[in-house]
């Protein structure tokens, strides 16, 4: 399969391949579709401040109750825990109830577990801290299906920048979500409790948002996987979808190791509080303001360059966290941080649309974010213990292997697409 906007030139208002139009989009009026993503983008904006403040504050509000500092990411892995968990059966529950029915329901749990990790930091326990936590893990294991409603909803010429744009409601969270989180920290004794108060409170404003969603055809329950599918091992083993799924698995995980290691490491340095927050908002605007103009990119070079860039980020990540611990060094290798995330999250999944059809569509995107929030739950469980014994510098450092097999991966598929389209001629 090819990859949109190969040849030259940017085609961003022509439908070159007609054949892969999702028919659904054919009944909706441009007017519509756009609605829909906007509806989609302001919930991925509150979905994402819920996600950016709990791994603001997370690690902090474990560190003060743990027995041991290797303890304290708990929280943190127990949110990428519950995405892990929850994927599949999210997938599996909107492919019966409905896009909306299943986004509202992981909203709820998300309000729910907010209440339930204040719960834990006003007790000192852990474990329920850890269980809200979980909660709102499994309201981002709903969420992150935001990006494919996007996907469904647009048009083939229009879906790049679909699901580019609602990522980019991230760029609201990366403001929101370190400030709510450090507001929130000093507002209740213990410190921190009112922190996740307030993300309960944006979990009900995202099930108020999501009221007004309406994907026509995407909703339409058991009939939209009435056409026969492959098995779910015949599409896992095409090289798109293994690359496509690589490099988003990658993007994540790597991003989430330096992430959640960062506030202890910047903690580690003497950085307070409000500038560890601060380091974590430049590197949220790092991960989703360049999802403006990321689908434009892809539609204009192809998806494997755009990935290919975002490998080249992360190296830049690594070689910056050596020129210091300073404030400008952590933020620097951070923003870095972000933008190679986003092109290769954002390209991975633009890249694992070709490689299913509608019919397949639960159980592929299911399989993708399943395996990529489990490596994100290894990398954000390992992060705190990894920061003790190594240090910033060289947890950074043991990534290079990672990322030269995520580079290696996206050359190898685009050389091999290249044969087989020179066999074909």
């Amino acid at each position: 399969m090819t990859a949109k906007g190969s040849t030259t030139g940017c085609p961003l208002n022509t439908n070159t391949d007609k054949n892969q139009s999702d028919p659904m989009t054919a009944l909706q009026s441009k007017t519509q579709m756009y609605q829909q993503v906007w509806i989609l983008a302001v919930s991925q904006a509150l979905f994402q401040t819920v996600s950016v403040l709990v791994a603001t504050v997370g690690a902090l509000a474990g560190f003060q109750i743990a027995s041991t500092p290797g303890f304290a990411t708990l929280p943190i892995a127990a949110m990428f825990l519950g995405t892990a968990a929850a994927t599949v059966p999210a997938s599996m529950f909107m492919s019966r109830a409905g896009r909306r029915a299943g986004f509202l329901t992981g909203a709820g749990l998300g309000a729910a577990g907010g209440v339930l990790a204040a719960g834990g930091v006003f007790t000192a326990s852990l474990w329920l801290l850890c269980a809200g936590t979980f909660l709102v893990g499994v309201y981002q294991g709903f969420a992150q299906f935001f990006r494919f409603a996007a996907s469904e909803v647009a048009d083939e010429d229009y879906r790049p920048r679909a699901i580019g744009y609602v990522l980019a409601g991230g760029v609201v969270a990366s403001i929101a979500g370190p400030k709510l989180g450090v507001w929130g920290g000093t507002l209740l004794e213990p410190s921190y409790t009112a922190s996740f108060l307030i993300a309960g409170a944006v979990s009900l404003v995202g099930m108020g948002t999501l009221m007004f969603l309406n994907i026509p055809g995407a909703d339409t329950g058991p009939h939209a996987e009435a056409k026969e599918a492959r098995p779910l091992f015949q599409i896992f083993m095409q090289p798109t979808y293994l690359v496509a799924l690589f490099s988003a698995a990658s993007g994540y995980g790597i991003m989430i190791l330096a992430m959640t290691a960062t506030p202890l490491a910047m903690g580690h340095h003497g950085h307070g509080d409000g500038v560890t927050a601060t380091v974590i908002q430049l590197h949220v605007l790092g991960m989703f303001l360049p999802s403006f103009f990321t689908g434009s990119l892809i539609s204009c070079f192809g998806v494997r360059p755009v990935m290919l860039a975002g490998v080249f980020f992360f190296l830049l990540h690594v070689w910056f966290t050596f020129s210091g611990t300073d404030f400008y060094s952590f933020a620097g290798a951070l923003i870095l941080l972000g933008v190679g995330w986003n092109f290769l999250y954002i390209g991975g999944t633009s890249l694992l649309t070709k490689a299913y059809a509608p019919s397949e569509k639960s159980k592929a995107q299911a399989m993708n974010d399943l395996i990529i929030f489990a490596v994100g739950l290894a990398c954000s469980a390992s992060a705190g213990f990894m920061q003790a014994s190594l240090g910033w510098q060289t947890l950074n450092l043991v990534l290079l292997p990672w990322i030269g097999l995520t580079g290696l991966s996206i050359l190898f598929h685009s050389r091999q697409e290249s044969i087989g389209k020179r066999k074909a001629q």
